[in-house]
């Protein structure tokens, strides 16, 4: 038992404590745990997404987005229920909603909290907290915020829902 939490603490301690986003890591929509070292040498676009949202239709662009720069560039979609449950489904009714309404092809991971401080995800974590990013804090306002980190893993800059995926203010920085 000391071990196991031993092992917990250390495993959680070094997710908790990250210098960049690479050292992290998140399930994926099926389950499997996906090292976010994987994107290294990319720009990677963070994105938490909802299906039920009136800015749900930005699917269509964050997958125009990942096709057109795809040698730069990895959008990842984070569902989250944490505004107005706009986000109601399982993770086999996200994938399913994504794949047949926007053909989305990008990865998506299971769904998490990216608000909540009980239970922040820790992407969230060090993407919304300044003394972890080292570049600057913000909260998540609403579904459809984008986060873009550079190749080595480094916070570039967020974007509000508002922000379209293709608007010049994300693409003149991949």
């Amino acid at each position: 038992m000391k071990k196991m939490i031993l092992t917990l603490s250390i495993v959680l301690g070094f997710q908790l404590n990250a210098q960049t986003i690479h050292e992290l890591s998140y399930k994926n929509i099926d389950g499997q745990e996906v090292a976010m070292n994987n994107y290294k040498g990319k720009k990677i676009l963070i994105v938490n997404v909802a299906s039920e949202c009136g800015f749900t239709s930005q699917y269509e662009g964050l997958q125009k987005l990942s096709s057109k720069y795809s040698d730069k560039l990895t959008v990842i979609g984070f569902p989250s229920n944490e505004f107005g449950g706009q986000e109601p489904g399982n993770e086999l009714q996200i994938k399913t909603f994504c794949k047949e309404k926007y053909q989305v092809s990008f990865p998506m991971a299971s769904k998490i909290l990216v608000k909540n401080v009980d239970g922040q995800h820790p992407i969230y974590q060090w993407l919304t907290r300044k003394e972890k990013n080292r570049v600057k804090s913000s909260s998540v306002k609403w579904n459809f915020q984008k986060y873009l980190i550079d190749e080595t893993g480094h916070l570039i800059d967020y974007f509000y829902s508002t922000t379209a995926p293709l608007d010049e203010d994300i693409t003149s920085k991949i």
